[in-house]
C-alpha cells in the first residue's frame, strides 16, 4: 500500500479503503481457488495493482468511458483501475468461470459499482468501448482479432480509441505487424526494479460497425 500512495497521492478515504481490503481479499480466495500466483501473493500491491494502474499513469479514463477487460484472471487490471476510476464503466470478462466468481466476489465485498464481471469469451462480448484493457493474454495479433469490432466511434480521450495492452520484454518482432503502435515503458512512471521491463502498448483501432 505504501508503493501506491506515494504514485497516487489525491485517493479519496473510499478509494484507500477498498485497496487496504484488497490483499486479504484475495489471499483468502486464493486458499480457495488459485487465481494469483503463490509467489506473487505477497506482493499483491506491486506485481499487480501498482502494475494494473500503470495503463492510468498512460491514459486517465474519463467519466462515462466504458472499458472492457479481457482475459481478467482474478481481475487485473480491471478492479485497481475501477477503484481508481468509479465513474467509469469497466467490463471483466474470462473464459475460465471460478476466476469470474472470486472476482464477482471481490466486487461485492469492495462496494463496487462500476464493475460488470462475466464468463464470457472474447468473441461472444456485445457492445462498443473506448479502450480495451489487459495482461498479456496472448500475443497482440490473436487480441486484435478478438476486439477490433468492440472499438466506440466517439473519441473522448486524448489517446485513441484502441487497446492498452500489459506487456514485458522485448516486443519488436510481435508488434512489427502494428505501426501505429506506441509503447510507454512503466519504468518511466515507477522505479521499482520489478517495471524495468514492464511496459504499456497503445494502439489505436478503428471502429467497426
Amino acid at each position: 500500500m505504501e508503493d501506491l500512495l506515494r504514485y497516487f497521492q489525491n485517493l479519496s478515504n473510499t478509494q484507500k479503503e477498498q485497496f487496504s481490503k484488497l490483499e486479504n481479499l484475495y489471499k483468502n480466495w486464493n486458499t480457495k481457488i488459485n487465481v494469483v500466483s503463490r509467489k506473487d501473493i505477497d506482493e499483491l500491491y506491486l506485481r499487480h495493482v501498482l502494475h494494473s494502474l500503470g495503463i492510468a499513469k498512460v491514459q486517465v479514463f474519463k467519466p462515462n468511458s466504458k472499458i472492457l477487460d479481457v482475459g481478467t484472471g482474478g481481475g487485473f487490471p480491471g478492479i485497481p483501475l475501477a477503484i481508481l476510476f468509479p465513474k467509469s464503466d469497466f467490463y471483466l470478462v474470462d473464459s475460465i468461470g471460478k476466476k469470474i466468481k472470486v472476482v464477482q466476489e471481490v466486487v461485492k465485498a469492495l462496494g463496487l459499482k462500476n464493475v460488470k464481471a462475466e464468463h464470457i469469451r472474447a468473441e461472444n462480448i456485445k457492445g462498443k468501448f473506448d479502450f480495451i484493457v489487459s495482461r498479456a493474454v496472448t500475443n497482440m495479433d490473436d487480441f486484435v482479432k478478438w476486439t477490433r469490432k468492440k472499438i466506440a466511434k466517439k473519441q473522448k480521450h486524448e489517446l485513441k480509441n484502441g487497446i492498452l495492452y500489459l506487456k514485458g520484454g522485448d516486443l519488436t518482432e510481435e508488434l512489427q505487424n502494428f505501426s501505429k503502435a506506441t509503447i510507454y515503458n512503466l519504468s518511466d512512471f515507477f522505479t521499482e526494479e520489478f517495471f524495468e521491463t514492464k511496459k504499456v502498448v497503445h494502439l489505436p483501432l478503428k471502429y467497426k460497425p
